[in-house]
Formats: structure tokens, sequence, C-alpha cells
């Protein structure tokens, strides 16, 4: 059985997203069926644009604070927060250097 440091990965894909040009930096920490939580950083003012919606998904700010987009309105997270994805077209935007914990379940029945 795995376990990963979130913590740790989170430092790491934090220096990782202010070294790159597009200012994020991404993991997939866990992939069981239709389970997924990947781990994302972001550097302030970096945006992930508008994309489809998961069946299901949380968004768990780690680190910073976002603000998380939709048709239906938008909300501010910060750390320590928990958010569900609206199931929508939505986009997320770091207002501060920021991680997230994205967890998502396709295929619903």
């Amino acid at each position: 059985m795995d376990v990963d440091d979130l913590n740790e990965l989170a430092g790491d894909h934090l220096n990782r997203a202010r070294a790159a040009a597009h200012g994020r930096s991404a993991v997939l920490v866990l992939h069981d069926g239709p389970l997924r939580q990947s781990l994302i950083a972001l550097v302030s003012g970096t945006a992930l644009s508008e994309h489809e919606a998961p069946d299901a998904g949380s968004l768990l700010v780690m680190r910073g604070r976002v603000r998380l987009e939709s048709a239906g309105g938008e909300v501010e997270v910060g750390e320590g927060e928990l958010a569900a994805i609206p199931r929508e077209r939505h986009g997320l935007t770091a207002l501060a250097d920021s991680v997230v914990l994205l967890t998502t379940v396709t295929s619903i029945d």
C-alpha cells in the first residue's frame, strides 16, 4: 500500500509552478476506478480556463486562495476549505500562490 505525503508534494509542486512559464504544476496522486485525486499548484493570477465538469467532484484548498467560477456564480475558497465542483462548465483562478486537491468521480451509474 502506497502513502503519499501531500504536504511534501504541495511544496514541491508549488516550487515547480513558480518555475514554470505557465505558472502551474500538477500530479495525479490517486486513480482507483472512477475515483481520481489530483494535486494542482497554481501561481497567483494563474487560471485554469473553463472546462467540463466531472460527474461529481470536490476541491480542497491546501494552501492559498482560489476563485471557482461557473455560470451559476463564483465562490472564493481558502486554505483548509472544501467546495463542491459545480456540475457545469467552470474555471479556477489562483488569488494567491495556491495548492488544491481535486477529487473527481466519473462514470456514476
